[in-house]
């Protein structure tokens, strides 16, 4: 551990700050690639909040893609500083095997897609009490500019700061979780991905709430997730995500048709044929 701690102080500099931009331009590639993905398998899907999610099968490996889009550029400070220790490791002769960086983001996706399970059962379970009450004339407008106020009051919680603070500082999260080894990378992964679920589980909420097939929507998610990931100013990004929240939430409740994006829900009908398309087209 004492050899692994003099490790960071080099990473910026000679080959261990090219060893990051390869690894940082390698993640922003695949986000890349996989937006192009999620484009395609979501055209024509968007119905606007409570947007059916189709087959198990298709909403899986499509919330697997859409995750590697959305959060590989914010996952990239972790991924760059861990392929630098693990060069750097090697360039001391100590344990680096091949491919670890590969188990640390698989972990890292292992948990998401845990949570799109988790947020596919919850989806069909209050489809299913709730019924008609969700529709989007009925409780469903209200449902999701709640929600969305809700994300908003959840970016000021205890929870919220804890998970953030781990999200914030990689670095830190290394050194504090270091495990040798490809099963030591993937539980790192693993671990790390669940202090980001904790971070942004109620931000994916809010996704939902304006329709998760939605590929503006999906955009506007990953901008409020890196700017409170990435941007230096800590206190002012929380303040402007829960302040883009409020601003959404009131907009779905007063004037959903003003609203630049959203599809709003045309009916009971409208969404029953969306389901049927999709389970015809997937």
């Amino acid at each position: 551990m004492a050899a692994l701690r003099s490790l960071p102080a080099r990473l910026d500099a000679g080959p261990f700050a090219g060893s990051r931009l390869v690894t940082v331009g390698a993640l922003v590639i695949l986000a890349i690639v996989a937006w192009a993905i999620t484009g395609e398998r979501m055209a024509g899907m968007d119905a606007g909040p409570g947007t059916d999610l189709g087959t198990l099968g298709f909403y899986l490996t499509s919330w697997v893609v859409m995750m590697a889009a959305m959060m590989f550029p914010s996952v990239a400070p972790l991924v760059a500083i861990y392929a630098g220790l693990q060069r750097g490791r090697r360039a001391k002769a100590m344990p680096a095997p091949a491919g670890a960086t590969s188990f640390l983001v698989a972990g890292y996706l292992v948990t998401w897609t845990a949570a799109g399970l988790a947020a596919f059962g919850l989806f069909a379970a209050g489809r299913a009490v709730l019924g008609d009450q969700l529709a989007w004339d009925a409780g469903g407008r209200w449902v999701a500019a709640g929600v969305l106020l809700a994300a908003a009051a959840y970016e000021f919680t205890p929870l919220k700061n804890a998970c953030l603070t781990r999200c914030r500082g990689p670095l830190s999260f290394i050194l504090e979780s270091w495990r040798d080894g490809r099963l030591g990378a993937l539980r790192m992964g693993i671990e790390h991905g669940a202090w980001c679920v904790g971070c942004c589980w109620a931000l994916m909420a809010a996704l939902f709430a304006l329709g998760v097939m939605s590929i503006a929507w999906m955009v506007v998610v990953a901008l409020l997730i890196a700017v409170e990931k990435l941007l230096p100013w800590r206190a002012a990004a929380t303040a402007a995500v829960a302040a883009v929240l409020v601003v959404l939430a009131l907009g779905v409740a007063v004037a959903p048709g003003r609203v630049p994006a959203l599809t709003v829900p045309a009916g009971d009908g409208a969404g029953a044929g969306m389901s049927t398309d999709m389970q015809l087209m997937r």
